[in-house]
């Protein structure tokens, strides 16, 4: 079973984190990408889907444009758990 991070870990992991906000509902982190076009915009999601299939861990998200918002959250473990603080470092990578 994936274990939901304590208030404890999840306050060090957002410190790690500085550009993805909690949210409450579902409990998780988000962040607001923001590319030149569409075609960035696409190109970073695919790379990221190909991330995150991998680690089967899929993260949701919304795309309008040249903006990219991505919420993560483990429904399994009822919130924010390390493998969404694992895959947003992994995005921050990505999107350099």
């Amino acid at each position: 079973m994936i274990a939901r991070l304590t208030e404890e870990e999840r306050a060090l992991a957002l410190a790690d984190l500085p550009h993805w906000t909690p949210v409450d509902e579902p409990e998780g982190i988000c962040r607001r990408f923001t590319f030149t076009d569409f075609n960035a915009a696409f190109g970073f999601m695919t790379r990221v889907a190909i991330m995150a299939e991998k680690a089967d861990h899929h993260p949701e998200w919304f795309n309008v444009y040249n903006r990219v918002d991505i919420t993560l959250t483990t429904h399994d473990a009822g919130g924010l758990s390390r493998r969404d603080v694992d895959l947003a470092k992994a995005i921050d990578a990505v999107a350099g």
